[in-house]
């Protein structure tokens, strides 16, 4: 089995209270995204055709940042995402090898489970881009309340023969979400 090597990892916590001099009865919205900035296996070689070394060494970072990421939280997600970052000797494709479905069902169980698709972005980028990671509800797509996201920077990646990869949870949707649609309990959620 391919391996990543990992150079740093890290982890932003952000905790919104009120919206607009609000607060709502579900508590505070915590958001969590764990981020691992790894090697480019394929930095610098132009064109490769295979990219099953990524692909296959992402299921051993999906478990552990899905892991960290519980942990920070402190509680069961009701969201998730994921996004990467591509240095400039690199191309987008790499890092969409890094979350594929063995990243994200590694993701999915190091959470708890998840049943629906994982919203996600990528882009090829410098040092200190910022990315905004989408979230959605877990279990079921269409609930509105937990469309989100959550922007993240990692200080001095991606280096140009890097990938940065960003699994992302958070506890709950929007402080006062109110445009209607599919709620969590029509979902078949506890909320």
């Amino acid at each position: 089995m391919s391996r990543l090597v990992v150079r740093k990892t890290l982890a932003q916590v952000e905790e919104t209270r009120e919206v607009a001099g609000r607060a709502d009865e579900r508590g505070p919205l915590r958001k969590v995204a764990v981020c691992a900035v790894v090697a480019n296996p394929f930095a610098g070689r132009g064109y490769v055709e295979n990219l099953t070394e990524i692909v296959e060494a992402s299921l051993e970072i999906g478990t552990s940042l899905g892991e960290r990421a519980v942990a920070l939280l402190g509680e069961t997600p009701e969201s998730y995402g994921k996004a990467g970052l591509a240095g400039t000797n690199g191309e987008q494709e790499h890092v969409n090898a890094a979350l594929t479905s063995l990243f994200g069902n590694a993701f999915r169980d190091a959470i708890g489970g998840g049943k629906a698709w994982i919203t996600s972005v990528t882009k090829v980028s410098g040092p200190d881009a910022m990315i905004d990671v989408p979230l959605a509800y877990k279990d079921e797509i269409w609930v509105r309340s937990h469309y989100d996201a959550f922007t993240v920077t990692v200080p001095d990646s991606p280096r140009p023969d890097e990938l940065v990869i960003i699994a992302a949870v958070a506890n709950r949707g929007r402080v006062n979400a109110r445009v209607g649609g599919m709620t969590v309990a029509e979902a078949g959620g506890a909320s």
